[in-house]
């Protein structure tokens, strides 16, 4: 079958790019998000006709009907659910997008097919709660499960929420769960299998993606430093290179062996009770970590990281913050692609 799919919260495409990955016939109808910065890096991709500037609580059931759409995409905001917020769930304004869109979908007779992606901890939501009995009202058979793309020979974490659901046939695997493999598939994935960090990596990157030295001072020992022949990278979130913990990791062109090296003399000097105090200890402190040549990963390689294509690009315009922040809001474009030719087979 041909599928008409309606993007929404569609931001950089994410979900556009994982339903060509999964090489289904249709095409994408519509594409609605409110931010305007994303918005013009999808039309960047796909041309300005693709996206409309909307607020997704202005959709009306004849609007989808008048589409033609059978397929849903969607990754609303995450903020109500994230461990780092306030997790106010349904009553933080930001969700009252799905709120609407729980009241639209059994009114939509068209739609055939949804997949929703979102944080983990969505799970145990309201907001869940609520988009479930959405689904059963319209008469879905569903799965939820919970995924990252190193289950997908990816080498970064990004555990993720994920609802696929259909109408008519019903899913060959079990509902009463939520699944943490794909199905049909081992839980842990073989490590010698895994593409290594250096497979996505950009040459001759500029020193403008240097630690700077006042974080490199400070924050060095909190950072997730990733190293060549490894095979994984933590989750990148919108503010990495503005704050240092917990948003994503960095790279060094040495060995574990040689880091390892200068981070035991960088041990011996703050060991020292006078190091503190004295600024010649500093700044031998600091000329050994530059020689661990920390430097943060592009937008590039955090795109190849996401499973975005070679030929996505974000406009001249685009500065390298917004496409952090842009990209950390994003999907991955193979874990959401191989769900989608899961749900329609």
């Amino acid at each position: 079958m041909d599928y008409r799919v309606l993007e929404l919260f569609s931001g950089i495409g994410g979900m556009h790019y994982a339903f060509k990955y999964a090489q289904l016939s249709g095409e994408v109808v519509a594409a609605m998000d409110v931010n305007t910065v994303a918005n013009a890096v999808y039309a960047h991709n796909y041309g300005a006709t693709s996206v409309k500037t909307r607020n997704i609580q202005s959709l009306a059931e004849k609007e989808i009907t008048k589409l033609n759409a059978n397929m849903l995409l969607m990754s609303p905001p995450c903020q109500p659910h994230t461990r780092q917020g306030l997790q106010r769930d349904v009553e933080d304004k930001r969700s009252c997008a799905l709120s609407h869109l729980c009241l639209l979908i059994p009114q939509c007779d068209t739609l055939e097919y949804v997949l929703m992606e979102n944080v983990k901890g969505f799970e145990v939501s309201q907001a869940r709660q609520q988009f479930i009995e959405a689904l059963n009202k319209a008469a879905f058979h569903w799965r939820e499960l919970i995924l990252t793309p190193t289950q997908f020979n990816v080498p970064n974490t990004r555990h993720r929420y994920y609802c696929i659901a259909r109408r008519g046939k019903d899913f060959d695997f079990d509902g009463e769960k939520i699944w943490e493999h794909m199905p049909g598939t081992k839980p842990d994935p073989d490590q010698q299998s895994m593409c290594k960090i250096s497979t996505i990596l950009e040459s001759d990157v500029p020193d403008d993606f240097l630690v700077p030295d006042d974080v490199l001072s400070k924050r060095v020992l909190v950072m997730d430093i990733i190293h060549p022949s490894q095979c994984r990278s933590m989750c990148f979130t919108k503010g990495y290179t503005h704050y240092t913990e917990g948003t994503g990791s960095v790279f060094t062109p040495l060995s574990e062996a040689e880091s390892h090296r200068i981070f035991e003399a960088v041990k011996q000097i703050d060991m020292d009770p006078n190091s503190k105090d004295s600024e010649e200890a500093q700044q031998r402190r600091l000329e050994l970590l530059r020689q661990v040549k920390l430097r943060y990963f592009t937008p590039r390689e955090v795109a190849r990281l996401m499973s975005f294509p070679e030929e996505f690009e974000f406009p001249t315009e685009t500065t390298n913050r917004q496409k952090y922040r842009l990209l950390g809001n994003s999907i991955n474009v193979c874990v959401v692609g191989e769900l989608l030719k899961l749900l329609t087979t």
